[in-house]
């Protein structure tokens, strides 16, 4: 479904745009992930809503198919926020071991205080840390939307599936222009 409005209090996630993930082969080109991601993170920031930088520095120790997930390899700045996100000192940092922003951490408790009804969700991968941070989103009460052309993944069918199936069963989709417009006309 289209994005139809935006929240008073509307807050954007950025999903592990960090060092070790944006290097990735991905499905879509990063910068152009990252260039969308900044002019939304600058645009919630002029208007005084908050922006939540989210990165990854662990997995959950469940056994998987594809194995555990081992850190000893990574480099040494696999987490580290990508500069391209003009990173601010009033910005929300969350570190999280799972894949979604919810799980294991403060960011429900730390938006609700803030007044946050809705989330608008951009990042990588697709199919994983944003899917899973907007099911958990969804299932909190939030109002979610997510950025079809600030999200990508490794695999292209994996992304495809996510955006075309899974999406529009728990948010409203739209692109960079669709979210900048409505906060143009509904948070000026």
């Amino acid at each position: 479904m289209p994005i139809t409005t935006l929240d008073p209090r509307t807050a954007l996630l950025v999903i592990d745009l960090q060092a070790g993930i944006v290097r990735l082969p991905l499905a879509h080109p990063a910068d152009r992930l990252l260039e969308r991601t900044r002019t939304l993170a600058d645009a919630f920031r002029e208007r005084g809503l908050p922006v939540a930088l989210v990165n990854v520095a662990g997995a959950p120790a469940g056994r998987t198919d594809r194995g555990s997930f081992d850190s000893a390899g990574l480099p040494d700045d696999f987490a580290e926020l990508v500069p391209e996100l003009g990173a601010q000192d009033d910005d929300i940092r969350v570190t999280k071991v799972t894949a979604g922003a919810f799980s294991s951490t403060d960011l429900d408790a730390i938006l609700r205080a803030a007044g946050v009804t809705q989330v608008v969700i951009t990042g990588i991968a697709t199919g994983s840390g944003v899917e899973s941070t907007a099911r958990h989103a969804h299932e909190l009460g939030y109002n979610v939307v997510v950025v079809t052309d600030a999200i990508t993944d490794r695999d292209l069918a994996t992304h495809d599936h996510s955006v075309q199936n899974v999406f529009p069963r728990m948010a409203e989709t739209g692109t960079t222009a669709d979210v900048l417009a409505l906060l143009a006309t509904s948070h000026r």
